[in-house]
């Protein structure tokens, strides 16, 4: 299996091809910059890592199209990012995204409005979503209702977010490429 981590700095995954932009302090197997093509033929890896990258990029857009292209059809995506409520998301001026767990809706085949969005025809089909929540709410249940039901997931993002702030996302997605 050839897997890639994107922007993986010190930190390296074991086993993984790590990218990063920085030329000083990094583990990188390759330098490149994240905000341009990725130096990688079509369907490269069976597995992308960006741990704390997509809300550093220039164009979310762009940097998930690219995450597509060198994936797999079938390949698997993994993907962490702070809740827009948490104030990591804000107190770092190099973050350009400030995201929930709907924002990569987008993608998905349901969509960001329930129907197929029209300024892109890529797919990734969401297989896991983790919500991790400051300690008390933890302890109180609120993560395992967040992470349990979409019902409560989805009555949280609308009320509750900014009172039971979200700490960060992990999410895992399947690659969906249409074969002509």
């Amino acid at each position: 299996m050839r897997k890639l981590d994107l922007g993986c700095g010190r930190n390296k995954s074991p086993g993984f091809i790590g990218v990063d932009s920085n030329l000083d302090a990094t583990a990188a197997d390759v330098i490149a910059d994240l905000n341009c093509p990725l130096p990688f033929l079509d369907d490269s890896f069976d597995e992308v890592r960006a741990v704390h990258v997509i809300e550093h990029t220039q164009d979310i857009m762009q940097t998930m199209a690219e995450i597509h292209r060198v994936t797999r059809d079938g390949g698997r995506v993994y993907l962490v990012t702070p809740h827009y409520t948490d104030s990591s998301s804000w107190r770092d001026p190099t973050h350009r995204w400030h995201l929930n767990t709907y924002s990569f809706r987008y993608w998905t085949a349901q969509g960001l409005h329930h129907e197929r969005h029209w300024y892109t025809r890529l797919e990734f089909r969401e297989s896991d979503l983790h919500v991790e929540l400051a300690r008390l709410w933890k302890w109180i249940g609120i993560q395992w209702l967040v992470n349990s039901f979409e019902w409560f997931r989805r009555f949280w993002e609308r009320y509750l977010c900014f009172a039971i702030r979200g700490k960060q996302m992990e999410f895992t997605f399947e690659v969906v490429k249409v074969h002509d």
